[in-house]
């Protein structure tokens, strides 16, 4: 069944592999992370986010395995798997058969930032929302980088929202395995208050029932998110 809809998904998605001009196929792994992609980017389908699909033919040090990039008003979802060995590193404590719900976890999360892209809102406060508090420093490009750290944080707190509630719509009974696998990531963050720092919002979707309001998982997002980002700052 995966892999007829991961067929069909690649029929409506634009699928653009890097590697395509020596002619290279999609390689098992990258069939793997697809095939659990696959129900989520089917929902991107869905709801018409303009999403490519884009496979790296070699990763460079440093890139994660799914990221999600913008060029032209279209959401680029990369996979960067080939040649890279922490691909699965994020999964590493996974048992094999547990990975694919995670990779989905992941995907989800990923077109959670393709959403707020789309709608125009990216790296934008909330209506009603201003920053307050003032930063001083010496270096004024101190400055631009800690905006910039802060705009990434709610963005990626954004994102992990809109995973979990996805797991909580599409998983329920799988909610509290992927709640602790996600939490104990964002606690394992090398720096506090980093770009992938989600902490204050992952710590409010820690009950389940607070999902499940809205008409879709962005929806859920936004209430929540904007409760983090009261607590954020």
């Amino acid at each position: 069944m995966f892999k007829h809809l991961l067929t069909a998904l690649l029929a409506g998605l634009t699928l653009i592999p890097a590697a395509a001009a020596s002619g290279a196929a999609l390689t098992e792994l990258e069939t793997r992370w697809l095939n659990a992609a696959a129900p989520v980017l089917a929902y991107s389908q869905r709801i018409n986010l303009p999403i490519d699909i884009t496979v790296q033919p070699k990763a460079r040090p440093g890139d994660v395995p799914l990221a999600m990039g913008f060029v032209d008003g279209r959401c680029k979802l990369v996979l960067s798997l080939r040649g890279n060995p922490a691909a699965e590193n994020i999964l590493n404590t996974v048992p094999q058969a547990e990975r694919a719900l995670l990779i989905e976890t992941m995907a989800a999360h990923e077109i959670g930032h393709c959403w707020r892209y789309v709608q125009g809102v990216w790296h934008a406060l909330p209506a009603g929302f201003v920053e307050t508090g003032d930063e001083q420093a010496q270096d004024t490009s101190l400055l631009a980088e800690s905006k910039a750290m802060r705009e990434m944080r709610r963005e990626e707190g954004f994102a992990d929202l809109v995973a979990l509630s996805w797991v909580q719509r599409q998983h329920p009974a799988e909610y509290g395995r992927v709640y602790a696998w996600l939490s104990t990531l964002r606690d394992a963050v090398p720096a506090e208050r980093s770009g992938h720092d989600t902490r204050t919002w992952v710590r409010l979707a820690k009950n389940a029932d607070g999902f499940g309001r809205g008409a879709t998982p962005f929806d859920d997002a936004v209430t929540m998110w904007q409760a983090g980002l009261l607590n954020d700052e």
